[in-house]
């Protein structure tokens, strides 16, 4: 049970920027915590870390559901919705007063200083097993695509139609023990390379699935599409095609959620003008988002059509150039790893800071060993503890075994966009702004907001039911501890 005192004094590690400031006053920020040196382009780097990453790759497959009518049709919704919830949530980083209130350091902060400690426990139980969800979803996500990397090459040496057969237990094994490595970097704040690799990386693998399905689109060897996507599709019955339809709303929930750090990434913005600069990073962000997401979803569906695979670079809708699509995948790899980290890393510190606090003169917990190599090239210190070593190791293999027990990729997405999407990107930012603004009942912002908050629920526990619905398919149709093609 998540209780108020395991969030209390989280800040000395989940702020973005935590440690103690020793250089004197002019190191303090207004609230005398060490100065944010976040620029727009560091936010920015954030948001598309977050917001753009292995969902991207279901898009030509949510379009084929939905058709060319509703597919960007839903696409441009949910982009309009979420860059608007989140300028809203962006006012909410302070309180009472969006510019000069007190800060709240985190997302669950935020729901606690507006809404009561009631939601902050709703609110941190949504997050976390969000944060666990998306850590199982990445490391399969990842252990496909490095698995894509060996059969494209084993394809391109020994034909399409050879056994290219590989477990990808082994690859998700192996996508475990690099992310134990990288999660013994001790705070969030040491991780602006990783996050600023990751931000660059889905641009590259999102231009090559499009490059690619242009090139498809040329050659005129293009699948059948519909208008109206999979309701026109006859082998299917009439509930195949509602749970599908489902399945695809979840699949974009998924693509646009981020709002749940959002806070935290601004929490890194250097003040004054932490309001202005995020709504401007928040709009480069999805704006940005929305279009890779067009480009990708329509040119991916021009190219298959009805045929468009759940993930276009790892499902081999392309075989050729192979070096191209290692590349691609090398890429979604390198963007897996720090994404991983970037959710992670905020619930390692919050589950260790309350630790820390219930046991505080426990050695295991709270000893450290400094570790330093000093050369003429280079300087490493780094301060081992084993308490850290332990839970950390021990969230990662279990987000693995995870993995390997359920590797459904679109459904997973879909399911993990269903139930993060509403609580974290509606339903509290419209609630918090409500409170925040003092905007009165039945007046006709609040209906308006409202109006959102309830078809987003709506559309939320739909996709719910057609991501379990695929997913009880998927377990009773495939043994998943078998070798996979």
């Amino acid at each position: 049970m998540i209780t108020e005192d395991f969030h209390n004094e989280v800040v000395s590690e989940s702020g973005l920027d935590s440690q103690k400031a020793s250089n004197g006053v002019e190191d303090l920020d207004d609230d005398g915590r060490p100065r944010r040196n976040g620029t727009l382009w560091t936010a920015s780097a954030h948001i598309l870390t977050s917001v753009i990453g292995s969902g991207v790759l279901a898009i030509p497959w949510t379009v084929r559901q939905l058709g060319w009518i509703a597919g960007p049709a839903a696409l441009m919704i949910f982009s309009f919705i979420t860059l608007y919830t989140s300028i809203l949530l962006t006012d909410c980083y302070r309180f009472p007063d969006p510019v000069y209130g007190k800060r709240n350091y985190t997302y669950r902060e935020a729901v606690r200083a507006n809404l009561g400690r009631t939601m902050f426990l709703v609110c941190g139980i949504v997050q976390y097993i969000t944060f666990v969800g998306l850590a199982v979803g990445f490391t399969i996500t990842a252990s496909k695509s490095m698995g894509a990397i060996y059969r494209t090459n084993c394809y391109h040496k020994r034909g399409h139609e050879a056994p290219c057969e590989i477990s990808d237990n082994f690859f998700a094994i192996s996508f475990g023990i690099i992310e134990i490595v990288l999660s013994q970097i001790p705070n969030f704040h040491k991780l602006s390379w990783l996050s600023s690799i990751a931000a660059v990386t889905p641009f590259i693998y999102t231009l090559v699935g499009v490059v690619l399905s242009l090139a498809k689109i040329v050659s005129g060897k293009t699948g059948k599409t519909s208008l109206k996507g999979v309701v026109d599709d006859m082998n299917l019955s009439d509930a195949q095609k509602v749970w599908r339809v489902f399945n695809a709303l979840g699949d974009i929930a998924f693509a646009y959620s981020f709002s749940f750090i959002l806070i935290e990434i601004q929490d890194t913005i250097k003040s004054p003008g932490e309001n202005k600069l995020m709504k401007k990073a928040t709009c480069i962000g999805v704006s940005t988002t929305t279009l890779f997401y067009m480009l990708c979803g329509c040119i991916g569906y021009a190219a298959f059509g009805n045929q468009a695979p759940g993930n276009m670079l790892t499902d081999f809708g392309f075989y050729e150039p192979f070096w191209l699509i290692d590349i691609a995948n090398l890429c979604i790899m390198l963007h897996i790893v720090g994404a991983y980290q970037v959710f992670s890393q905020l619930l390692y510190a919050v589950f260790e800071s309350w630790i820390t606090k219930r046991c505080p003169k426990s050695k295991f917990i709270t000893r450290e060993f400094p570790i330093s190599i000093t050369s003429k090239c280079f300087s490493f210190n780094y301060n081992f503890n084993v308490f850290r070593l332990t839970c950390r190791t021990a969230f990662v293999v279990f987000a693995t075994v995870m993995a390997m027990v359920i590797p459904f990729f679109n459904s997973i997405l879909a399911f993990l966009g269903a139930i993060a999407y509403w609580p974290m990107t509606i339903y509290f930012p419209v609630e918090m702004y409500i409170s925040q603004k003092k905007i009165r009942r039945f007046k006709f912002q609040w209906m308006v907001l409202q109006l959102i908050n309830v078809g987003c629920l709506l559309v939320s526990l739909a996709a719910i039911c057609g991501s379990i619905q695929s997913l009880i398919g998927a377990l009773g149709a495939d043994n998943i501890f078998k070798f996979k093609q």
